[in-house]
């Protein structure tokens, strides 16, 4: 029966892990679909914008370039004409017939009176009778803006006799001369229109997009289905394109949505309106839809059988491992053989022996820190009341009750039963900054006139409101004082000094002790450091007690920081943490 209960929970943990990772795989692969579609398809319709726009610029620059070429042609025909002496001159009828060999779209040049006389024209032709030449458009802007160049709509040349070809006239009013001076004459120079309907021609947007072009007025100049306009079988909507120069805008009809980008050309001001059919880009949006769509399904396919054998080869090790941690949980800390499985949970289970046995080893560990912290307590308590030095303290006020001294009497003993009040500090192991520089003052006093003013001491502490009452450990400053006037001062021969700074840097609490005294080797430094070096003399509690009082209570980065050298004298630096005394409670 508890067997099949074991079998059953494994199948359930199977069943729930396949089915969480199921639900968790579709829901981010639904996600990623739907960013990727949404970031697929505006990519598509910008990319749509901008191939629109940069075929329209390259349209726009064709002809730019064309018509700015042609304009240069024009210029160079009015000024050998300036520059002639007459109109029949051979010279210059050799030029001009050597510009319209040289450019093969110019189909004519001609000068005409503003009457409209014929005075000349290459090549050589036969002028049609009854063309209404004054009436034409382009000789009416000649003699209406005589400075400006200006260019006729597409239309078929009908002036000479011979071909009728499709062109685009350029013309202007320039001054001849003559024997009686300056004559007014129009110039016109009619181009082929079939370069610019090939620029045209070869742009396409799309499969059925297209390129065509207006003037000022909203006259067509091109349009593929030029004819259908003529006929009336196609309308194109020009009045949005007369009001914007540049830009794109989407025109929805009846029938479809069009993509309607404008481009301007400044030299003459006609516009280039590209059209394209946003079902297209729509085409574009439900080919990405249908690849995600497919590409999906493909994968949680995939996926589920994967999660499947994923989660039977998981389950059974995972069940190992939870009654693993169910012994642990119970105190039951012993060797298990580690779970064999996939490599993630033969990880798993590497990683949780290894935790156990690193718990066992912190829980011997702070048996061992608790034992070595009561041990250093009993001997600062010891210390407290050190037998050898109340013996030599009472000796000497002996000796100054027997020379007659009364007031050092006094001096000794309030020292002394001072320091002896503060020791014990009611059985308290946190004192205050105050009460601590308090005491080791009562102790220097006392060694003071037990050595008969061998030295001199100063008590230096900044920021006084703030750090004396900060909170330290009980008798940390003594023992380092007693080691100074031991080992440092009472061999000198002249007197010596010992000064005691408090101060707070970068948020922590300074206690400093300097002498002059003889300082140490650097062997015996590093001796004391590593917590080797054993003093035969003093209170008994040493340097390395008071490093690891202070690192049991406050932590590893704080302690003790020591240099010496010989002859020169010996600083020590306690660094604790900066703690005042309304959080006396909470130590």
């Amino acid at each position: 029966m508890k067997r099949l209960l074991t079998v059953i929970k494994v199948k359930r943990i199977q069943f729930i892990i396949t089915t969480s990772f199921t639900l968790v795989t579709v829901l981010v692969m639904l996600f990623v679909g739907v960013m990727l579609y949404g970031k697929f398809a505006q990519t598509a319709e910008q990319n749509a914008y901008l191939h629109t726009q940069q075929i329209l610029e390259q349209v726009k620059y064709n002809l730019d370039s064309y018509l700015n070429g042609m304009t240069q042609i024009f210029e160079l025909v009015d000024d050998k004409i300036r520059r002639s002496k007459g109109l029949t001159a051979d010279k210059l009828s050799e030029q001009l017939e050597t510009v319209v060999e040289t450019r093969k779209d110019i189909v004519s040049i001609a000068v005409f009176t503003r009457d409209g006389t014929l005075l000349a024209t290459t090549p050589s032709k036969v002028l049609r009778k009854n063309t209404r030449l004054t009436e034409q458009s382009w000789f009416q802007k000649a003699i209406e803006d005589p400075t400006n160049l200006s260019f006729s709509l597409p239309h078929i040349q009908n002036l000479f006799k011979g071909e009728y070809t499709w062109v685009v006239s350029m013309s202007r009013e320039i001054l001849l001369h003559g024997p009686d001076g300056e004559i007014p004459a129009v110039l016109l120079v009619d181009v082929n229109f079939k370069e610019i309907d090939e620029l045209c021609q070869r742009v396409g947007l799309g499969k059925k997009g297209y390129v065509y072009i207006i003037d000022l007025v909203g006259n067509i100049v091109y349009h593929p289905q030029q004819q259908l306009i003529y006929a009336g079988l196609k309308n194109e909507n020009r009045s949005l394109p007369l009001k914007h120069s540049y830009g794109s805008y989407v025109e929805e009809t009846q029938d479809e949505t069009r993509l309607i980008t404008i481009k301007t050309i400044d030299q003459l001001g006609w516009k280039i309106i590209g059209v394209s059919y946003m079902d297209e880009i729509v085409t574009t949006k439900k080919e990405i839809s249908r690849f995600i769509f497919w590409l999906l399904i493909f994968v949680i396919v995939i996926v589920l059988f994967v999660l499947h054998y994923l989660s039977a080869k998981i389950s059974r090790p995972i069940k190992l491992l939870e009654r693993s941690m169910e012994k642990v949980e119970q105190g039951d800390f012993s060797e298990s053989e580690p779970i064999r499985g996939s490599h993630e949970v033969e990880q798993l289970s590497l990683r949780f022996h290894l935790m156990v046995a690193k718990v066992k080893e912190l829980m011997h560990q702070i048996i061992r820190e608790q034992e070595a912290k009561r041990k250093s307590e009993l001997e600062v308590l010891q210390a407290q009341i050190n037998p050898h030095f109340l013996y030599n303290t009472l000796n000497s006020v002996v000796r100054m009750v027997g020379n007659g001294k009364n007031e050092d009497v006094i001096t000794t003993i309030t020292s002394l039963s001072k320091l002896f009040r503060i020791s014990l500090s009611r059985g308290k192991n946190i004192i205050t900054v105050r009460e601590e520089l308090e005491h080791v003052r009562h102790y220097l006093i006392i060694q003071k006139m037990r050595y008969k003013q061998k030295f001199e001491y100063e008590i230096v502490v900044e920021d006084e409101d703030e750090v004396l009452n900060c909170l330290t450990l009980k008798l940390l400053l003594q023992p380092i004082v007693e080691n100074a006037i031991y080992h440092g001062i009472e061999h000198l021969a002249d007197p010596g000094r010992i000064r005691i700074y408090a101060a707070l840097i970068d948020g922590k609490v300074l206690l400093q002790v300097s002498d002059n005294g003889l300082g140490m080797s650097p062997d015996v430094l590093a001796q004391v450091k590593a917590g080797f070096y054993k003093s035969e003399e003093g209170s008994g509690v040493g340097i390395q007690n008071v490093q690891e009082r202070i690192r049991l209570t406050f932590g590893e980065e704080y302690g003790l920081e020591i240099a010496s050298e010989l002859e020169e004298g010996t600083v020590v630096r306690v660094w604790i943490p900066r703690q005042v005394a309304e959080e006396r409670d909470h130590l």
